[in-house]
């Protein structure tokens, strides 16, 4: 415990020291095209998640990277820590996150947050964060960007299950989308809250598209299906 406590302070060291140095690239990056404002910022990512591998032992591997289509598609996965933010975007082409605007606040982080083109709903109105979220999921999915929501909508530990929300099917419905269900395991070695960063293996399994056929609640259903029937099996894989 004294080792991983310690890897896990020389980690959070490291993020101090480099997210202020890259939130204000971010703001610089504001005149460039989104693709480019995005490949930039995401060098943060890949920084963060190689001192997360070297420096707290923390890996992940893939199955079903096959699955990934090359048109934009909307990916509905398991949120169990903040690994899977960042994981992602070595895992899938071009992304942009569905998350609360609160988030856009946060000194750095938030700026260059911003600066990735995420749809920031405003979850106080419900039938407005889900007119936006079509709204503004149809410019990014025109614009190239593939999309990411957890539609369990927080942090959910691992063994346990939230209640899915289906925005993210709805989207997928009415803009014609196919859906990529995810699950993954991040939250063993990254808790939710956790300052704690304990080293293993991360894995994360992408299923087989989905076609957005039927209404909103049947494709939320066969994608929650999806998911938890593979958490279950997840780590004997």
């Amino acid at each position: 415990m004294i080792v991983v406590a310690l890897r896990s302070t020389v980690f959070a060291a490291f993020q101090i020291l480099i997210t202020p140095v890259f939130g204000i690239i971010a703001l610089l990056t504001f005149p460039l095209p989104a693709l480019t404002r995005y490949r930039i910022i995401s060098v943060w990512t890949r920084w963060v998640m190689w001192a997360s591998r070297v420096i707290c032992g923390i890996r992940f591997r893939v199955i079903g990277a096959e699955n990934i289509p090359k048109e934009p598609c909307i990916i509905l996965a398991k949120h169990q820590s903040a690994w899977e933010t960042m994981g992602f975007q070595l895992i899938f082409p071009p992304q942009v996150w569905v998350l609360k605007k609160e988030l856009l606040r946060v000194p750095f982080f938030g700026w260059g947050l911003a600066m990735l083109s995420p749809i920031a709903i405003d979850r106080s109105s419900r039938r407005q964060a889900l007119q936006q979220l079509v709204d503004q999921g149809r410019h990014r999915l025109a614009a190239g960007f593939y999309i990411v929501i957890f539609p369990e909508g927080t942090r959910i530990a691992p063994g346990k299950r939230g209640k899915y929300r289906a925005g993210g099917a709805r989207l997928a419905v009415q803009t014609g989308t196919p859906v990529l269900p995810v699950a993954h395991n991040a939250g063993l070695c990254w808790g939710k809250n956790s300052f704690l960063k304990y080293p293993g293996m991360i894995t994360v399994s992408i299923g087989p598209s989905i076609l957005p056929d039927g209404d909103a609640e049947s494709l939320a259903r066969r994608v929650e299906d999806w998911i938890e029937n593979e958490m279950l099996h997840l780590d004997s894989r």
